[in-house]
This record gives C-alpha cells, structure tokens and sequence, in this order.
C-alpha cells in the first residue's frame, strides 16, 4: 500500500513538471488585440513635439493633442512665454456658426494651420458635412465627382476674431512631376523619357487641369530612350507603362540657387538585366512589372552620367567624372531651412553656390570615395577630400563655411564618426572633434562665431552609448558642450539662427518630455509631458533595458526586453528575439515609441520579446564594431544573438531557455531563418518575413557593400569584380525546428525569389516546413500588416506555447470591422415609394 502510494505521489509529482514546461498554455489573444495600431492611435498621443520655427523672429507653434483633445500653442523664447494660439471654445463657436456643422472645443478638426506673412495671424481649414461639385472636375459622370465642402478661416491672434475667407483660392498640391525653380517662373519635368519645360503661367494651367490642351510645353532634349532616361517609371506594371507613357514623369534634377542651371545624374540601364515581379491580383489578366535590378558580382553595372544644364541657353553638358569603374555618383541637395517648411513652393537646391555645387564619386567596391567640386563656368571636376579604407567607406553630406571657402566634412578614417575642418581646396586644417564616440549629423553652423552643432552619443559615461545628444564645439577643437544634459535619447530641432532648440527627451521605459532650450545649454522653459495616461489604464508596463556581453565575452551590446503586462515571476516563459542584423540599424528602441507590433505586441501572447544589438549591427559605434560581419554576412550576428539569450536565461528563472524563438522582416527575416539552421538546437522556431536568404540574388549596392566585392585587375589592364557570399539555403538540411517563411509577390525590393528559393532548398532536403505568399504586397506587406501579425502570433502560440486553438476566423481583426451597411452619417435615407 505504501509503495502504491509512493508511486501516486511520483506521477502528481511527474505531471507538476510537465505542467511547467510541457502542458499546453494558452495564448492571450484577447490581451494582444488591444495594442494594435488602430487602438493605439486612441491610447498614445503626441509623444515628440514638430515644432514651426517663424521666419520673422525666433517664434515657433506646435500641435499638441493629449486625452483632452488638440490645442495649438506659440512660443515666444524672448519673453519664455507660451499661449495657446486659439480659444478652443469660441473658435469652436464661431466656425459652428458658419459652417452650420457642430464643434466644440475638444472636436475642433482644423486642418492646415498656418501663418499668415506678417505672422499677426492663422489660416486654416474646416471641412463640413456639406456635399459640393468638385470645381476641377474632368468626367462629370464621374462616381467621385462630389466632395466634402472645405471652409478657409483667418484667426487673429491680437482680437481673436474668426473671419471666413469665402473668396479663397487655396494652392493645388504640387505634382509629382513638376520640379519647380526657386524664383518659381520655371518648372522641369519628363515626358516619353525627355525633359521639357513650362513656365509659370502653363504651369498654373496644369494645376487645373493637367490635359489641357492650351499648355505650351517646351522640349529640353531628344535623346532619352527607355532605361536611358531623364525621368522615373518606376513602380508601374508593363501595362500601365505603356498606357502612361506620354504622361508627365518626375526627372530628379537640383536647381542652383538662382535658377539659371540645374543638374542631375542621369543613369543608362540599358546594359543592365531585367527583373520581374507578377500583380497577380491585378484586374484581368495577372500584369508583369519589369525593371532593371543589377545583382551582385553582374559586370552589368548602371553608367552614371553628370549633367549640367544652362537654362536661358537650353544647352547641356555631359561632365566628365571618371575616376573608377563602374562608379557611383550622387549630387547633394542643400540643407532645408526651418523657416521654409511650412512654404507651398520649396525647390530642390543643389549644395553649393551658383558658381559651383559639391557631389561624390564611389568607386564600385566602396573602399574609394571623393568629394568633389564642380565650376560650373568651366566644368573642371576638383577632388577636394578622398577617403579610402579597406572595409567600406562612408561620408555624410559636407558642411559649407562662407559659400565653401571652408568644408565640415565627416569621417571615420581613424575608427570613429568625427568632424574634420578643411579649406575650400581640401586641405585639412584641424580635427574639430575626436575621442572614442561617435559623431552623427551636423545640425547648425554659425558661421560668424565659428560653431559648429551636431548630434553624438556615446560620449557621455554610465549612459547607453546608443542615446543621441546634442553639442556644440568651435570650429578649432575647443570648448565642446553638451546642451540637452540627462540619461535619455533626444529628438532635436534647432531654429535656423542656431540660438534655441527644442528638445524632446525620452527613453523606451519612460514618458516623453519636451522643453526649450537655448544654445548655451540653458533650459528656457518646460513645454509639454506626453499623455499616457488612457496607455497605462490598459495595464500598460513599460519595457526594461538590458546590457549584456557579445560572444566574445569583451564587446557590450545592448537590448530592450518586453513582458507580458500580466506577468507572473513564477511562472516560465518562452523567449522570442525580434532581430534585424543591419548593418545599417540594428531595430533596438532608444526612445518611447508608439509600434509595438512585433514587440510588446507581441509579447503579450505570453512570450518574453527581446530585441539586442550584435557586433556589426550599428554604424553608430565605431568603425570596427560597424563593420564586424565585413566578408560574412550570413551568420556574423548570429552568436551575438544566441549569446544574449544564454545571459538573459540565467539571469532571470522566468525565461525558458528550451523554448527559444525568433523573428524578423527584410534582414531579419534572413537572418531568423539563418538562426534556425546554425544554430538548429538552440532555435526552435521562427517566423521570417521577406528575407533576403540568398543575398547573390540581392542588390548589388548592399550586398557588395556589407560583404564585400573582390576588384580583380587583369594583366591587361582589365578591371572585374567577383563576389561570393554564404546563403541560408546552403544549410537547408539542418533545419529541425519550426519555420514559417513569409513574402509579398511583387516585393521590388527583396525578391520574392529569396523566399521561394530558400523553400526550394527545404523541399529538396524533405524538410517540413510553412509558407506565406502575400498577394499584392511590396516589402513591407502594406495593407496585410494587421493579418501578418496574427499568422506570426497564431505560429508562436502553436509551437512554442502548444496552443493550437485558433479558429479559421481571425476573430481578432473581425470584431474591429464596422458592418454598418450602406448608412452614412448625416444623410438622411429617401423612403420607398408608396410609403
């Protein structure tokens, strides 16, 4: 009996164990539905504050919205004052009374706020409920032609009046084709692959009506040809190609600043292979997008090609620029001005004066970069400043001094992003910052002082390295100061007389908070705390930074870890990593942020979500960090990954390190995959959204510049590149665990090749595995996002939580939708006849 008994005690004992770590639990669908985006957008509102600098003095507004509604603020930092710009209330009173629509003050839907010129008062919009004919209507049958009546209101600020501008004839949005000269007499644009002209007052005609058969066109050149072109088609099906061919296109050009010239890199595909993708869902017969898509190691290498153009006497020349083989060539456009942000009409401006714009030439395997200068006059091409290196090089675009009789140039030629001061012939005159941080962007120059502004992290101790900070520092080395001091990452804008700047400070685990500052570093005044309010009513907890060794035990990485909200320290969970292996960014949150989807989100089915950086994953730490997977981008970041995970477990008992997932789009839809194949004890299940599995088949300007191209020179003289790369169906037949594979069927970007190729693999090493095709989607999944969540929450809580309940419905996006029929608000519904 005893023994019996013993034995009952065993197997209670026994199935205790398989109820912490076996049994299925179920997934908190119900949880996770609260967050998404939708819902959000009633949860969180203004988080960083956009400010609008004035041009007339150092005032700038600002909209705020919080769980009271939006308000309209203006600053005045002279006087540290703040007012709101309205009386919600007796604006609401008064647009009620013209409109005839009813608004109060915390339902006031203005639109399209501006200042007036003399900035004593605002413009702004009201749409009504009121029903009119579209006045620019082409089809008078046609099903959209009535809209919803726009009322234009002028505020004044000093009596609070509120008058109707009944006579108003607000601006058309500017098209997309149109490129507009600075003085706005002139406008370029493309057509069946030329460039032609209008001037203004044709312009003003195609506003109206863009096939009005008065408009005077004036053709610039004859000799473009399809994929040697002066404008852009991309993006359209080979149908709808050849039904717009004669439509006005986009041609990418940069005007100088006095409208005489303008110049472009026009570039020559022809030699360059096609590509595909097919619109299956396309009305009628599925329709194929062809476009030119160069992959790495193909000598088939796009031609750049500098073309300057004298307006007044419609002439161009091609400039010559060669200095490697199939180089690059990119022209800067010059910094936007604060004060110009809210303007109908802001020209493209090339970088420079309009005696001379500055651009760079790259060499194919991005070791060789120069920043050149272009006379115009006579079309001399002047190296200033040359950067070389044995990984990849990168520059920013230079900061001018005087018009260029100086050059702020970023670089990182001695292992860290810093500033460099030479003199308008390239000649360095002296290091502006140095020190093992890492420099980012320059924000401000004031040149009569000689300061410079910029962004940096990690230059500040016992902080995140990854937190941006704002500092100032003389053009000679000295006095660098920090100006927005504290353990937070900042969003900054600084007015365009470098004297004041607004600040918005935050880290992912707390609440946003935005002050003025001027550019002594001194606060002016505190201007608003994000509302979280109606957030942390769900049960909202925020997320918890961690620090933790890389694989080699030396390096530091950092990550962010996301809990359940109803989390329980004695129960054990699955962890989930969310990766991205860059180089370019390693999608680790710094900042409060509102997208959750494939985190928190997440999370919230019952998982632990982790993001973590890895070596190589950053640009924003040294060079030998950034470029750490040079030469093996399949599996660099991997162990980085795998190592962290390893920490986190033993750290905290909650954590069940057998059951390890993870997942991720683009990149880290290669790089989950990756995981599970070399690392296929360890991960057991991932979810890979458009990986780019065989970067062979990539493009080539990533692939090459993050793996590397090897330059081969002939015995002749010959120049070629070859490239080889590992890929993640090399390693197909390692697959143990569970793997979904996802991708859009016209992704332009990642190939739906990738994805295809890499099921191939699985299928010919009789691999069980599962498959997502997301008809009509590009990169990024677009409309799809929603669905896509739920098919990676649905695959998580199947295989790592063991709950395989989920119905055929996705109730959760169901029960969001309206079903309202026919019935629209405010229009009344005509009875039957005979009733």
């Amino acid at each position: 009996m005893k023994k019996l008994y013993l034995l009952a005690i065993l197997l209670v004992a026994g199935f205790g164990v398989q109820a912490q770590t076996g049994t299925p639990t179920k997934g908190n669908y119900q949880l996770a539905s609260r967050f998404s985006p939708k819902k959000l957008e009633k949860l969180i509102f203004t988080t960083t504050l956009d400010p609008h600098w004035l041009k007339n003095s150092n005032r700038f507004w600002y909209e705020y919205e919080n769980s009271n509604g939006k308000n309209w603020y203006i600053v005045d930092p002279a006087t540290k004052s703040k007012r709101a710009i309205f009386d919600t209330d007796k604006v609401a009173s008064a647009v009620t009374m013209i409109v005839q629509d009813p608004f109060d003050a915390q339902h006031l839907p203005i639109q399209n706020l501006k200042f007036t010129e003399d900035e004593k008062s605002v413009q702004f919009e009201i749409k009504s409920t009121i029903d009119e004919v579209k006045k620019d209507r082409l089809d008078k049958k046609a099903a959209d032609s009535l809209q919803k009546k726009t009322f234009f209101f002028r505020y004044n600020l000093a009596t609070g009046q509120v008058v109707e501008l009944k006579d108003f004839e607000k601006p058309k949005p500017k098209p997309r084709w149109a490129s507009i000269s600075p003085n706005q007499q002139v406008v370029i644009f493309a057509r069946e692959h030329n460039l032609y002209w209008m001037d203004k007052a044709n312009y003003e005609k195609a506003l109206k009506n863009e096939k009005d058969t008065t408009i005077v066109e004036n053709q610039l050149t004859k000799d473009g040809v399809e994929y040697y072109t002066y404008g852009d088609t991309r993006g359209e099906t080979n149908v709808e190609r050849e039904k717009n061919k004669k439509n006005r296109k986009p041609a990418f050009i940069l005007w100088s600043p006095d409208s005489k010239q303008f110049a472009m890199v026009r570039t020559d595909e022809r030699h360059v292979k096609d590509l595909w993708v097919i619109h299956n869902t396309a009305n009628g017969r599925p329709a194929l997008e062809t476009y030119k898509y160069q992959m790495p190691g193909e000598k088939e290498a796009p031609r750049r090609e500098l073309i300057v153009f004298d307006f007044a006497g419609k002439t161009h020349r091609k400039i010559n620029t060669t200095a490697f083989k199939d180089q690059e060539l990119s022209l800067w456009s010059a910094p936007a001005l604060q004060k110009e942000r809210d303007d109908e009409h802001r020209p493209n401006v090339w970088h420079g004066t309009k005696d001379k714009l500055y651009f760079t030439r790259t060499s194919r395997d991005l070791k060789k970069i120069d920043v050149c200068e272009l006379d115009i006059a006579s079309g001399k091409v002047t190296p200033v400043i040359n950067e070389r290196f044995n990984t990849y090089v990168e520059v920013n675009r230079i900061g001018l001094v005087n018009g260029g009789k100086e050059l702020i140039h970023w670089s990182e030629r001695d292992g860290w992003g810093h500033f460099y001061l030479f003199d308008g012939a390239g000649n360095l005159k002296n290091r502006i910052t140095s020190g093992s941080f890492h420099s980012e962007d320059i924000v401000g120059i004031d040149e009569k002082n000689r300061v410079l502004y910029f962004t940096a992290n990690g230059r500040e101790k016992g902080e995140d390295p990854y937190l941006m900070h704002l500092y100032r520092i003389n053009f000679d080395g000295s006095n660098m100061q920090l100006l927005n001091k504290g353990n937070f990452d900042n969003s900054i804008s600084l007015n365009d007389a470098n004297s004041y700047f607004v600040n918005t400070a935050s880290r992912v685990n707390t609440v946003p908070v935005s002050a003025l500052y001027d550019t002594k570093g001194r606060k002016v005044m505190d201007l608003e705390k994000a509302d979280l309010s109606r957030l942390m009513t769900t049960g909202y907890k925020f997320p918890e930074p961690f620090q933790v060794k890389a694989d080699d035990g030396i390096t530091d990485i950092y990550g962010v870890m996301y809990k359940p909200f109803d989390f329980d320290s004695t129960k054990t969970y699955p962890i989930i990593a969310y990766v991205y292996p860059g180089p370019q960014t390693e999608a680790v949150n710094k900042a409060f942020g509102r997208s959750m989807d494939r985190i928190d989100r997440l999370a919230q089915l019952g998982f632990v979500v982790v993001t973590v950086g890895n070596r190589g994953g950053h640009p924003a730490r040294s060079k030998w960090y950034h470029t750490y997977g040079y030469g093996n981008l399949r599996d660099y970041g991997l162990a980085d990954k795998k190592s962290a995970i390893e920490q986190l477990a033993d750290r905290h008992s909650f954590i069940d390190i057998d059951r390890v997932g993870i997942t991720g789009h683009s990149g880290g839809g290669f790089m989950s995959t990756a995981a599970m194949l070399v690392y296929p004890d360890f991960f057991k299940v991932a979810v890979s959204g458009a990986g780019n599995h065989e970067n062979n088949i990539y493009n080539r300007w990533w692939s090459e510049k993050h793996h590397g191209v090897k330059e081969v020179v002939s015995p002749k003289g010959d120049t070629t590149f070859v490239y080889a790369v590992e890929k993640n169906p090399d390693l197909a037949k390692n697959l143990k665990g569970h793997l979904l594979l996802a991708t859009g069927d016209v992704d332009n970007n990642v190939h739906p090749a990738g994805t295809i190729r890499m099921a191939n693999a699985l299928i010919k090493a009789n691999k069980r595995f599962d498959f997502l095709m997301l008809p009509g989607q590009r990169h990024a999944f677009g409309d799809m996002t929603e669905y896509f969540f739920w098919m990676m929450g649905d695959y998580f809580t199947k295989h790592l939580l063991g709950d395989f309940s989920q119905p055929v419905d996705i109730k959760e996006i169901n029960r969001e939708i309206e079903n309202g029929g026919d019935k629209k608000r405010g229009n009344a519904v005509a009875a039957p006849d005979g009733e």
